[in-house]
């Protein structure tokens, strides 16, 4: 063996370690931002729901286009848009990501963003019985127990609010259901999230024009930082999904799974310590069985991981 073969391998190992650091803090940046986004939504409390997404759409398109120019990759999207089947199924992931946004917003706008936080806290356990009822997957015996504390955490709250946490469940299913859609798409991350963007932004710059047309719009209408704060959306929630794609493919999925509940976990100490929205103790109770669930579900993954690495 020459000794230009460890001083190879020793850089190689170097240069892997290297991009495992920058995916985390890429990953770790996204889930913070995404935490913080009620932050921003609430500046816009004054317009509705509908048209806060209306402009999602339309801005977030020019700033994925531009970003796809910079890369070359109009073919691909091209590509995508040729087949019937590639635009169904990223129409109706378009759809999925539209209305959990607007699940979401109005959340946020309403006083909700506890539940909010709730819905994204059961994502990963929506996504292990996703994979059991809709793929047919065999779950393990603590998959199985992970999902069982998160019911027993939601059946408390019901017990709690007097009724099920309709928007917390409505955020959660959608956006599993997203992640399937997602799972029968070929596309990369931006290549996806500039298609799905552009089927749905038709539809959007039509409802703007009419809100326009009627007087009910807020472009035109509103104060200067508001309108700044309207044309910001496109980088607002675009930039995380694409720090969200940087880590994801330099990182273990099992690390992307712990660092997934950063962002649930910022929402709900912003709706608590900024906003002051009521969390009873017997809230807090439910809360306790749902973060028992998600602590099986992540050490079973990392368990898991472990087992297939060695």
């Amino acid at each position: 063996m020459s000794s230009s073969q460890p001083t190879a391998a020793r850089s190689t190992a170097s240069a892997s370690a290297t991009s495992a650091k920058t995916g985390a803090l890429a990953a770790a940046l996204c889930y913070f931002l995404w935490g913080l986004v009620p932050l921003y939504w609430k500046q816009l409390g004054g317009i509705s729901a509908v048209e806060l997404i209306a402009h999602r759409c339309v801005w977030s398109l020019l700033f994925v286009l531009v970003l796809v120019r910079a890369q070359g990759g109009f073919k691909a999207v091209v590509k995508a848009l040729s087949t019937r089947r590639s635009v169904v199924i990223n129409l109706g992931s378009s759809i999925l990501l539209t209305t959990n946004w607007l699940g979401y917003v109005w959340g946020v706008n309403h006083g909700l963003v506890v539940e909010c936080s709730l819905g994204y806290f059961l994502v990963p356990l929506v996504n292990v019985a996703a994979g059991r009822f809709v793929l047919h997957e065999n779950l393990r015996r603590a998959q199985w127990a992970a999902i069982a504390c998160a019911a027993v955490g939601v059946g408390v709250m019901i017990a709690q609010l007097g009724r099920p946490p309709w928007l917390a469940l409505f955020l959660a299913i959608t956006w599993g259901g997203y992640g399937l859609m997602r799972k029968q798409s070929p596309l990369g991350s931006l290549t996806g999230l500039t298609v799905e963007t552009l089927l749905l932004t038709p539809l959007a710059i039509a409802f703007l024009l009419w809100q326009n047309h009627t007087g009910e719009g807020a472009l035109g209408r509103v104060d200067l930082p508001t309108h700044l704060l309207l044309l910001s959306a496109g980088v607002i929630t675009a930039t995380p999904l694409l720090l969200f794609a940087y880590g994801a493919q330099r990182i273990r999925m099992a690390t992307m799974g712990l660092l997934q509940f950063i962002a649930p976990t910022v929402q709900l100490l912003i709706a608590v310590w900024v906003y002051h929205e009521p969390f009873a103790r017997s809230r807090a109770f439910g809360f306790v069985f749902i973060w028992a669930g998600l602590v099986l579900y992540a050490a079973d993954n990392l368990m898991a991981y472990r087992r297939t690495s060695s």
